[in-house]
């Protein structure tokens, strides 16, 4: 696979509590630089980074993240404050309690009401596969696609694990026609990103491959 077409599918991505402003610059110098799908950053710096790159790369940012326990109301206006500052694409974390408890009627308005918020911008949704069982997963796709959402993905990166080719696996079996699949967390390989893409993996959020292809030119 020509590297391009990883590039094309990352959102290259910073989410470290301790981020500065040059460090997104940088992130976002990069992304330019190799073509990336888009900045995947904290929301904090989605007008400084809009303006940075003139539309040259989507800004992407998290609402609900990393735990997803947030009321229904905070992540709606996280979400449209995020839109109103220029953000292209949404990430948000569903509240894990609620599938847990089998409240999936809860996670769905939630999802429908930030995809809402939206219009016609990107919402993907983290459901946090590392936490679920292959039966909540599997329900999980169903909910997505019931919502309206644009994508499932895998995790935030900052559980216990990241993205694994069984989930994305998984999803590509159950997701509705139009939900897409973001996998993220861990993914550190041009090979490891090849392969989620064959498995059904639209989009990759990762800060590995970008470092690892400017380290070797280096």
């Amino acid at each position: 696979m020509d590297r391009r077409e990883v590039f094309s599918k990352v959102d290259h991505t910073l989410l470290a509590q301790t981020a500065t402003w040059q460090e997104i610059k940088q992130v976002c110098d990069d992304a330019v630089r190799f073509g990336t799908a888009s900045v995947c950053i904290p929301p904090a710096y989605v007008k400084k980074a809009g303006e940075y790159l003139s539309g040259k790369v989507r800004v992407c940012t998290v609402i609900g993240f990393p735990n997803g326990y947030h009321t229904t109301a905070v992540k709606e206006f996280e979400t449209k404050d995020a839109i109103a500052n220029g953000a292209d694409e949404i990430d948000m974390v569903i509240n894990l309690g609620w599938v847990k408890d089998r409240e999936f009627d809860k996670v769905e308005h939630e999802i429908r009401l930030l995809k809402a918020a939206c219009g016609e911008k990107t919402l993907k949704v983290i459901v946090e596969t590392c936490l679920l069982t292959e039966e909540e997963k599997i329900k999980m796709c169903e909910v997505v696609t019931n919502a309206g959402a644009d994508f499932i993905k895998t995790s935030t990166g900052f559980s216990t694990s990241g993205a694994t080719f069984a989930d994305v696996g998984l999803f590509a079996g159950h997701v509705g026609e139009g939900v897409k699949i973001k996998a993220a967390g861990g993914i550190s390989s041009f090979a490891d990103a090849e392969e989620f893409i064959r498995l059904g993996a639209d989009r990759l959020g990762t800060s590995r491959i970008v470092k690892l292809a400017k380290s070797e030119t280096e």
